[in-house]
C-alpha cells in the first residue's frame, strides 16, 4: 500500500512539473517569427535555440582591400542577435556602414532606444572605406526588435538614396575665429597655433597603481579652424562607460558627426572610452553643442 502511495505521489509530482517546465520554456523562448517581421530580416537559431540572429549581407558594397575583392562572407554582413535573460531580452549587433551612412544610422539607433557601443574599421586599405557600428540594448523583446528594424530600414533607404559627404572649404591658413567667444561658450581656455584654436580638458584614471591624466592623453580636446560663420571642429571625447550614450546623443542632436568610438588603453580604472568627432557650421553653434555634451558628464558639470 505504501509503495502504491509513493508511486501515485510521483505521478502527481510529474503531472505538476511537466506543465510548469513547459511554461518556463515558453516564457524564455524567443518569438522568432515576430523578430523577423519587425526587423525585416531573416534569421536562424543557434544550436541550443537560445540565440536568434538576423543578418543583412551588404552585397551592394563593391569593396576591395588592396587587390582582394570583398563579399559579404568575408566580413561585410550586418547582423543583430537576440537572446533572453530572465524576464527580458537583450540584443547585440554589428552594422556594416559606409562613411556617409554613419551619422544617420547612429541617429536611428540612438533615437529608437538602442545603445551604440563602438564604431571602428575592421580593415585597412579598403576602398570604399567600410566602418562597423556595434549596437546593443536590453528590455522588451518586441521593442528591441522594432528598434533594430528601424535601424535596418534606415540603412536600406540610404542604400537606395545615398547621402553626400559633408563639405565646406576651410583652410587653417585663413582662420579668423573669435577665440575668446569660443572659450567663453565652452568655459575653458585654449591656445592658437598654425591657424587652429585648440582646447584640451584633462581627466584622470589609474593604471598600474599610478594616476594618469591630461598630459598622458587622458583628455577631451577640440580643435577649431575657419571663420565664425563657417568653421570646422574635430576632436576626441574621453568618456566613462556610463557617460557614452548621453554624449553621443548630444553630439548627434547638435549635428556633430561621431567618426570613431574605441578604447585607447587597457586595464585602466575606471574604464575610459574615446569618441572622435567632426563638425561643420558656425563656430558658436559647434562650441555650444560641445558644451552641452560636456554638461552630460559627471566630472565636467
Amino acid at each position: 500500500m505504501q509503495k502504491q502511495a509513493s508511486v501515485l505521489s510521483w505521478f502527481v509530482a510529474v503531472a505538476f512539473l511537466v506543465p510548469s517546465a513547459l511554461q518556463a520554456a515558453q516564457a524564455t523562448a524567443l518569438d522568432t517569427q515576430r523578430i523577423e517581421a519587425l526587423t525585416g530580416l531573416k534569421g536562424s537559431l543557434n544550436a541550443d535555440g537560445s540565440v536568434f540572429k538576423v543578418s543583412f549581407p551588404r552585397s551592394d558594397i563593391r569593396a576591395k582591400v588592396g587587390q582582394v575583392r570583398m563579399n559579404p562572407a568575408l566580413g561585410l554582413t550586418a547582423w543583430a542577435a537576440f537572446t533572453r535573460m530572465g524576464d527580458h531580452a537583450i540584443v547585440m549587433g554589428d552594422i556594416v556602414v559606409l562613411e556617409n551612412e554613419i551619422s544617420p544610422i547612429m541617429s536611428a539607433a540612438l533615437d529608437s532606444g538602442l545603445e551604440v557601443t563602438a564604431l571602428h574599421n575592421h580593415f585597412a586599405w579598403d576602398e570604399p572605406k567600410v566602418m562597423f557600428m556595434h549596437i546593443g540594448g536590453s528590455g522588451d523583446e518586441v521593442q528591441l526588435a522594432n528598434a533594430v528594424g528601424k535601424v535596418f530600414a534606415r540603412l536600406k533607404a540610404l542604400i537606395r538614396h545615398p547621402q553626400a559627404a559633408p563639405g565646406a572649404r576651410i583652410d587653417p591658413a585663413e582662420t579668423s575665429l573669435d577665440t575668446h567667444r569660443i572659450a567663453s561658450v565652452i568655459g575653458e581656455e585654449g591656445s592658437m597655433g598654425d591657424g587652429v584654436f585648440k582646447i584640451t580638458i584633462g581627466r584622470q584614471i589609474e593604471m598600474m597603481g599610478h594616476r594618469v591624466g591630461k598630459d598622458m592623453g587622458v583628455n577631451t580636446w577640440a580643435a577649431f579652424a575657419g571663420t565664425d560663420r563657417s568653421a570646422v571642429v574635430d576632436g576626441d571625447f574621453a568618456v566613462l562607460e556610463e557617460e557614452l550614450q548621453d554624449v553621443l546623443k548630444t553630439l548627434r542632436r547638435g549635428g556633430i558627426h561621431v567618426v570613431a568610438i574605441h578604447n585607447h588603453m587597457t586595464f585602466e580604472k575606471p574604464r575610459m572610452l574615446f569618441l572622435h568627432f567632426w563638425g561643420l557650421g558656425s563656430a558658436e553653434q559647434l562650441a555650444r553643442t560641445l558644451r552641452s555634451a560636456l554638461d552630460t558628464q559627471g566630472t565636467n558639470k
